[in-house]
């Protein structure tokens, strides 16, 4: 019986993120993993988002609403005040993304910076909070008076998203709830998401719990050598930042995936979108250097998130078949020269494929 044919909705984007996608892609055939994907591209570069007034961003979203998967290539977002601003902002509110999942993991061959070697799961608020949120100045312009102000909010909703996802991860994991916002400095605001993550500890009473404000979390990332995977719940801004961290950690920001989801009121996933968190590199543009690892993984993502959706564990052995070609391949010196190697863009996802062919 041939598995049913999943669609996935590949965003195209700019400069050296979509050379990594376009890569990374030579790895999604029948032949190499097993399984049959449709893939349908959409646009999504500045000079398009520009000349459609992101129209072509809203509709990747609604795909991606219809379909349930998405891959997207890193995107520019253009500094200048009321130009087409973030496309991630725009997809992330078009499907309701409530959920953002980063994982650092060590990196076959290569020595993270600290001691520690179990993954750190970032678990972070996808919408709200310092992203999107009203702002403004008043007084003189550039006058020493002048005060800026920008209005956050968080919906209580998706810190309950955040938090009991945290937790089913840790138990999956058997690892640790550990962080959480400053709540003590900001009881009302970011102490909702504290209440959250307390209310989801009284769930799971079998899960180890260690809140942790925000600053003593990043100094005992980094001076701690943890035994057991942590997982960590955090604000849509915090997050940003501490996931860059920890993917820093194990050797690079372009060695590990980032997924987006939308979640169902059974905190089921409904639509997931995979890419690499690194941005689109321009001085590395057309230098085939650029690290493609994380969006090989996040291809990998992907399919786990098919076989879930399609109740197929055919899925879950094509991701586990590209996860191992790729961090085997790291292992063995295959990598690029941000982790210490000498191996092209396109000399990585050569040795991928090479390994998937003869893993059939």
């Amino acid at each position: 019986m041939t598995a049913p044919q999943p669609t996935i909705v590949v965003c195209d984007g700019d400069e050296t993120g979509q050379e990594l996608l376009e890569e990374s892609l030579r790895v999604m055939t029948p032949e190499l993993l097993g399984v049959d994907l449709a893939l349908v591209h959409y646009d999504l570069s500045l000079a398009n988002r520009r000349a459609t007034r992101n129209d072509v961003v809203r509709e990747a979203a609604a795909a991606m609403v219809e379909h349930g998967l998405g891959l997207k290539a890193a995107t520019i977002t253009p500094p200048e005040i009321g130009g087409v601003g973030s496309p991630n902002r725009l997809l992330r509110e078009g499907i309701g993304g409530s959920v953002i999942v980063r994982t650092g993991r060590r990196i076959p061959g290569v020595s993270p910076v600290v001691a520690t070697s179990r993954p750190i799961v970032v678990i972070r608020m996808a919408v709200g909070d310092a992203y999107g949120a009203e702002e403004g100045r008043d007084g003189e312009d550039g006058g020493f008076g002048e005060v800026a102000w920008r209005t956050e909010r968080i919906d209580r909703s998706v810190c309950r998203y955040v938090a009991e996802y945290a937790f089913q991860a840790a138990e999956q994991m058997d690892g640790v709830v550990y962080g959480g916002p400053k709540w003590t400095v900001s009881p009302v605001y970011e102490g909702m998401l504290k209440e959250e993550m307390d209310a989801a500890a009284a769930r799971h009473p079998h899960v180890a719990y260690r809140p942790l404000l925000i600053d003593a979390l990043y100094a005992q990332l980094l001076t701690e050598a943890h035994e057991r995977a942590l997982v960590i719940p955090a604000l849509n801004r915090d997050g940003d930042c501490l996931s860059d961290m920890v993917l820093a950690l194990f050797g690079s920001i372009a060695g590990a995936e980032s997924i987006l989801l939308s979640l169902n009121e059974s905190l089921h996933p409904v639509v997931a979108m995979a890419e690499a968190p690194h941005g689109t590199a321009p001085t590395l543009q057309g230098k085939n250097v650029a690290n493609p690892m994380a969006m090989l993984l996040a291809q990998a993502a992907l399919l786990d998130q098919a076989a879930l959706r399609l109740e197929d564990p055919t899925f879950h052995r094509a991701a586990e078949r590209l996860r191992t070609a790729t961090l085997e391949g790291a292992s063995e010196g295959v990598r690029t020269f941000d982790l210490g190697g000498d191996a092209s863009t396109s000399g990585v996802v050569d040795d991928v494929v090479a390994r998937l062919r003869a893993s059939r």
